[in-house]
């Protein structure tokens, strides 16, 4: 197995973790509409246990790349592959590809704007990456794409990270000071790297 098909195999772990916290997130809001606290207050217990859960995976998927990054890299031997079947191509975009156009999105909307509104940013900056397979709806939610949710994940770990705030306003997205550092930071690294190309 290739490093290219154990990051496949991690982005499958993820959206399939994503796809249980989309069912309990929706477990939960409805407990609540019902009236059911005891209900929601489990199902929102049993998310945060899992979105913990999510960020270790994540965590070793960016272990995982890291181990190649510093390496030179090792002749490819031709193996023969056991009769399991391959994992399918076309797999969504990986959620740190989300990361600079959510916060340049933000950064170019004055701070802060509706999930809404940034998405729609977000989709005009990733349109020659998006493939589509991210733009099928999730099983779990057949009226949710799949980008936008990658796109929603990404928004959470940018806000666990300190670079979009935590206390914004229901539906509203805002980058945080240290987003603005970073987001300038990178645009920077990047723009000096196309300058020696």
């Amino acid at each position: 197995m290739d490093k290219n098909q154990v990051n496949e195999a991690f982005e499958i772990l993820l959206e399939e973790i994503e796809a249980v916290a989309n069912v309990l997130n929706e477990e939960g809001a409805r407990a609540l509409r019902d009236g059911n606290y005891d209900k929601a207050r489990a199902a929102i217990e049993e998310a945060t246990r899992l979105a913990e859960f999510r960020e270790k995976i994540r965590a070793l998927q960016r272990e995982w790349t890291a181990l190649f990054s510093s390496k030179p890299r090792a002749p490819k031997r031709k193996r023969q592959r056991r009769s399991r079947s391959r994992l399918p191509r076309g797999l969504r975009t990986p959620e740190d590809a989300f990361r600079l156009p959510i916060l340049e999105a933000l950064v170019e909307l004055g701070g802060s704007a509706p999930i809404g509104k940034v998405l729609d940013r977000v989709e005009q900056k990733m349109r020659d990456v998006l493939n589509e397979y991210d733009y099928q709806p999730l099983p779990s939610d057949r009226r949710s794409v799949r980008w936008r949710n990658t796109a929603q994940w990404c928004r959470y770990t940018l806000v666990r990270e300190g670079l979009m705030k935590s206390d914004s306003p229901y539906g509203i997205w805002e980058i945080s000071e240290e987003g603005r550092k970073w987001f300038k930071e990178q645009k920077s690294s990047q723009s000096q790297t196309s300058k020696r190309e």
